[in-house]
């Protein structure tokens, strides 16, 4: 679990943190807008990662983007991200496969070059 993700704070703190009223996030958690955590006390417990994502909310609030329009711009965040996550993992396998057809390539050549013969081994010309 990264440490953004850690769930550390309870609703009062992560208000303050947020500059938020407490009912505020509640409204929040009820609409989807941020997820916390539950301990086992079944206390909400929030992480860094969503009081970044409480500041996000309210700036885009301010720039007058209801609540319905945020829950949008925060899915479309979160399927760019994934997709950007799919795209890292893709063009790493392709790295990976370049190197190895490199590799062959080379193998091929070598092998192209040398004849087994009885007496031995002969490189070609």
């Amino acid at each position: 679990m990264d440490d953004r993700d850690r769930p550390l704070y309870m609703i009062s703190v992560a208000a303050d943190l947020a500059g938020m009223h407490p009912q505020t996030l509640r409204v929040y958690e009820s609409k989807g807008l941020v997820t916390p955590k539950r301990s086992g006390g079944n206390t909400r417990l929030y992480s860094q990662a969503d009081i970044e994502q409480l500041e996000l909310i309210s700036q885009l609030t301010d720039e007058g983007i209801n609540l319905a329009g945020v829950l949008r711009i925060l899915d479309l965040e979160g399927r760019l991200e994934e997709r950007e996550k799919r795209v890292e993992r893709l063009e790493h396998r392709v790295r990976v496969i370049t190197k190895r057809l490199h590799e062959l390539e080379v193998r091929h050549r070598i092998t192209a070059m040398v004849r087994y013969e009885p007496g031995g081994l002969r490189v070609l010309d």
